[in-house]
């Protein structure tokens, strides 16, 4: 299966749809936006400027120039090469949704979902063996414009070309895709994540920090650390000469006991409140002081990725 890309259709304008569209037309690519909001046109036109501005060489009207939005899902994907669904988190309205897309779209399309848990093989139940061969998870981290990683995961269905044409397609994009070996709740990243918040979550409730306090030690040590290399690797070096063997050796029944002593936070009311208060104190809130912030966090992700391709680049060379 080898797709020539040159028209995507986007399905969903909220915050994951709305970078996709902008990261897909940075890379020349005529790009459809479908979405029922009334205010379509003006939720792509006000989020292009943000979004151009981590995109390097790009702005705004030379994207919106390759982005077309209609409420038309039928016309959205009547050309489409590939669609990247970002609706509700939702399983019946996915499988409403594949199936209306499947109707429309022409028969070699790659069905993508960026759903953050839902498997691909239960969106497909309910959908037609040459549909369900064509779908999978395609889940981005936020931003998906400057963040890497893509997580591909086909479902018990998918066939193996349209995984291999997922990959090199995000690949092409300057994406990280990694192709998972099995179908779990959440993926990889956000249980990764997930199992961090959770801790942190149960140390700012606790009063150990607070929420701007525990971010500091975040961006001061893993955060830095597992940028670089993960944790795997991190503690394979952490071991010296002996590596993780050594590691194991040593600290293993400690961390065994640790885990037992990790947190388990209830969010009940009050939790809520304190990391709300706290958090809201730290950043701000409000739209002002979410363009400020975000517009920050995409300068400091955009140096850091391009710290680390440099470092790799010489690495190899």
């Amino acid at each position: 299966m080898t797709p020539d890309w040159k028209t995507v259709t986007v399905v969903g304008a909220g915050t994951i749809g709305l970078a996709w569209a902008a990261l897909f037309a940075s890379h020349g690519i005529e790009v459809t936006v479908t979405d029922p909001r009334e205010d379509l046109e003006d939720a792509v036109d006000d989020a292009l400027p943000m979004l151009a501005a981590g995109l390097p060489g790009s702005d705004a009207a030379g994207l919106r120039g390759r982005i077309r939005s209609t409420h038309d899902l039928a016309e959205a994907v009547a050309r489409a090469r590939l669609v990247q669904e970002n609706g509700p988190e939702d399983l019946e309205f996915k499988q409403r949704l594949f199936a209306d897309v499947a109707r429309h779209a022409p028969a070699g399309t790659v069905l993508a979902t960026s759903s953050s848990g839902l498997a691909a093989s239960r969106i497909a139940a309910v959908l037609p063996g040459g549909v369900a061969a064509r779908l999978l998870v395609a889940h981005p981290f936020n931003p998906p414009h400057l963040v890497p990683l893509v997580e591909i995961v086909p479902g018990e269905r998918t066939a193996e070309d349209v995984v291999e044409a997922a990959v090199a397609f995000y690949r092409a994009l300057g994406k990280t895709p990694v192709r998972l070996r099995k179908e779990v709740p959440g993926f990889v990243a956000n249980r990764l994540q997930s199992a961090v918040l959770r801790e942190a979550i149960h140390l700012v409730v606790s009063g150990v920090v607070d929420a701007g306090e525990l971010d500091t030690v975040m961006k001061a040590s893993l955060g830095g650390r597992y940028a670089a290399v993960g944790p795997f690797e991190s503690f394979h070096l952490g071991g010296g000469p002996g590596g993780i063997r050594h590691m194991m050796r040593h600290l293993g029944p400690g961390l065994a006991e640790g885990w037992r002593r990790l947190g388990r936070p209830e969010l009940d009311d009050d939790a809520v409140a304190t990391v709300v208060r706290q958090t809201e104190a730290a950043y701000g809130h409000g739209p002002e002081a979410y363009r400020e912030r975000a517009l920050l966090r995409d300068r400091k992700q955009l140096a850091l990725t391009a710290a680390l391709r440099r470092a790799a680049r010489a690495d190899r060379g």
